[in-house]
C-alpha cells in the first residue's frame, strides 16, 4: 500500500472515530440534560459518562453552550433541511412555497419534539440558552427573507401587506410555540399542524387574485 494510501486510510479513520466521538457526547449530554436538568450538568459529568476527556469536548464544542447549540441546530438532519429549503426557493408557485414553509416547520420541530422539555427548562434557568435561542431564530427569520422577497417581486403578497409585515407575520407563524401549543399542548397531529399552518400563511399572506388563480388552476 503507498504512503498516501495509508495517510488517506488513517485521515478517514480518525474522522469516523472523531465523529462518533461527537455523536456520543451530543447523546450522553442530551440524556444527562433531560434527567438532572440543563443547570446541574456539567462538562466533567458529560465527560465521565461518555468516557471521554474533559479537553476533548472543550476542542469539539468550546462550552457547555456550545453542546446545547450543537443539540439545537442537528435536531433536524442538516441534508433534509436544505432539500427543503432548496426546494423552497426554486418553487414558483407563492402558494407551494408557502406550502413548503409550513412543512420545514412542522419537520423541524417533529424533529426537536422529544427534547422540547430539555429546551424549555433550559430557558427559564439558563440565560444562555435565551441568548442561543435568540440566535436561531435571527437566523431562521433571516433565512425567510428570501420567501417574502419573491412574493414582492411577483407581487403576490396581500394587498396593503408590507415586506416587513409580512416577514414578521411567516416568522411568526412558523414559530416553535405554536407548534408546541397545538401539537404538544393540543394533541394535534403533524399532519394537521402542517395542513393547517400551510392554509394559515396561504390566507394571511396572498393576495385576493393569486387565490382565485389558484383554484381555477384546481378546478
Amino acid at each position: 500500500m503507498s504512503e498516501i494510501k495509508k495517510r488517506t486510510y488513517r485521515s478517514a479513520t480518525r474522522n469516523t472515530q472523531a465523529t462518533q466521538t461527537r455523536n456520543r457526547i451530543l447523546a450522553t449530554a442530551k440524556d444527562l440534560f433531560e434527567s438532572e436538568g440543563f443547570e446541574y450538568v456539567t462538562i466533567e459529568k458529560i465527560a465521565q459518562t461518555a468516557l471521554v476527556s474533559i479537553p476533548t469536548i472543550y476542542s469539539l464544542f468550546q462550552s457547555k453552550r456550545g453542546v446545547l447549540r450543537a443539540l439545537m441546530d442537528e435536531a433536524l438532519p442538516s441534508d433534509q433541511f436544505h432539500a427543503l429549503v432548496e426546494r423552497s426557493i426554486l418553487e414558483k408557485s407563492p402558494k407551494e412555497r408557502l406550502c413548503i414553509s409550513a412543512k420545514i416547520a412542522r419537520h423541524m420541530y417533529d424533529a426537536e419534539k422529544a427534547q422540547m422539555d430539555i429546551f424549555r427548562g433550559a430557558a427559564v434557568l439558563a440565560p444562555e440558552f435565551r441568548e442561543l435561542e435568540k440566535e436561531k431564530e435571527m437566523r431562521r427569520y433571516n433565512r425567510q427573507e428570501v420567501t417574502i422577497k419573491a412574493m414582492v417581486k411577483e407581487k403576490s403578497l396581500a394587498k396593503g401587506l408590507s415586506f416587513a409585515k409580512a416577514r414578521d407575520i411567516l416568522w411568526a407563524f412558523t414559530g416553535r410555540d405554536m407548534y408546541r401549543m397545538l401539537v404538544v399542548e393540543q394533541g394535534w397531529t403533524s399532519n394537521v399542524y402542517e395542513k393547517w399552518l400551510a392554509q394559515l400563511l396561504i390566507n394571511n399572506l396572498i393576495n385576493a387574485d393569486e387565490k382565485r388563480q389558484n383554484k381555477k388552476k384546481i378546478n
